[in-house]
Parts: structure tokens; sequence; C-alpha cells
């Protein structure tokens, strides 16, 4: 019992090569062969192991492999439209465009009237007095006080400041008018510019695009029959 006492005493000889693990070797073996099964197991445990529950029957939250955040499949996002949105995505009738064609309220009101006039305007590079009113429509639903403060500020930056490359066209009047709102920002900071913006927009560019061809060839198309379906 005092020499097997001795040899347990002494530590087992490792094989370098193998990450670690014991090598049963002739001078070990009947020492190994009263070690306990559990013991083995710490043995040959890895570097990284828990000490305290090493063995072969483990199953431990520290053996466990998880994987990580980035190796998780992702959660597959579904965004449902709106009835609106989908709607836009259709194309216009030729009784909805014909309407564009009275009056330009018709037009300025219809989503899919303004993304045509927009196209019409990309022509005459005037696009900015369309985004600016519909900058200024969006800025009337705003009931934040900050949100609206900045919306204000956001606004003057994009079309009224003269360093702003979409700077919109104001007579001198209201240009005084804006200036003394941004003192105090409101919803109404822009009205006076919103409405001359209209106006032009009404005189000028929307009799330009009724009598353009981009106007005729969408009615046009919309007259032609389908074409029927090769069989």
């Amino acid at each position: 019992m005092g020499s097997e006492s001795v040899e347990m005493g002494k530590r087992p000889e490792q094989d370098l090569g193998n990450t670690g693990h014991t090598r049963i070797t002739p001078s070990n073996a009947h020492v190994l062969d009263s070690v306990k099964p559990h013991t083995l197991g710490w043995l040959n445990a890895p570097p990284n192991a828990c000490c305290f529950c090493w063995c072969c029957c483990c199953s431990c939250s520290c053996l466990t492999v998880h994987p990580s955040k980035d190796e998780r499949i992702p959660e597959k996002i579904c965004e449902k439209q709106t009835e609106a949105e989908v709607e836009e995505l259709r194309g216009p009738t030729l009784e909805e465009v014909r309407l564009w064609g009275q009056t330009f309220e018709q037009l300025i009101k219809s989503p899919r009237g303004r993304a045509s006039f927009r196209q019409f305007l990309k022509t005459e590079f005037s696009e900015e007095n369309l985004l600016f009113w519909l900058a200024c429509e969006e800025l009337k639903k705003e009931t934040n006080r900050t949100a609206v403060e900045q919306t204000v500020k956001q606004i003057y930056e994009d079309y009224v400041s003269i360093l702003s490359p979409r700077e919109v066209s104001l007579d001198s009047r209201v240009r005084e008018v804006i200036n003394k709102n941004m003192m105090e920002p409101s919803s109404q900071t822009f009205d006076d510019a919103q409405q001359q913006i209209y106006t032009l927009m009404q005189r000028d560019s929307y009799p330009r695009y009724i009598n353009s061809s981009m106007y005729a060839d969408l009615i046009k198309s919309l007259e032609e029959p389908p074409t029927p379906n090769e069989s």
C-alpha cells in the first residue's frame, strides 16, 4: 500500500503531442487501474474545462457549445403593406389621368398624379417646388413641439436658405415673414411661402405638364386596348 501511495502521488507521464491527455505506459498502468473513472476523466480534461464537473458522462452547461449571436438564423421580418401603399404601386386609370387635366388640385392630391408631375418637373429642373410643398404638408401634421422645431429648421436649410442648391423662388415679402416666424417655429411657419409656391406651380408648371408629350403619351397608353397574349 505504501508503494502504491507513492506511485499515485506521482504525476502521470503525458504525451506532449496529444493535447495534454494521459498516456498509459507499463510504469503507470497498475496505478491507473486503481484510479476511479471520474478521476481519469479529470486527468484527460481539456485545459479550459470545468474541473468540478468534467467526466465522460457530464452534460453540464460549461461543456455545452452555444452558437454565437452571428451564427444564429436571423428572424424573417415581414413588412405588411397598407392598402394605400399597394394602391400606389398600381398604374393610374384613364379616368384618373383625365381628372389630372381638369384642375391642378386634382393632380396634386393624387399620389400617382404627384409622382407623374414630379417626373415632369425634373425635366424642367424645378422639382424642388413640389418637394417644398410636400414638406410643408408634412409639417402641418406634426404635433410634437421638438419635432416641429427640427422640421422647420430642416425645411429652411433645404429650400429657403440662399446657400441651398434646392432653394425655391420666394419674393422678399415672404422671406421677411419666414424670418419673423423662425423666432418662434410652428407648423404654420411656411404657410405664406407654401401658398406662393403652389400658385407658381399652378400657373406655370401645371399648364406645361398638361400640354407635354409625357402627359399625352400617358393618356394614349391607357386608351389603347391591351395586346392579346400570344397563344
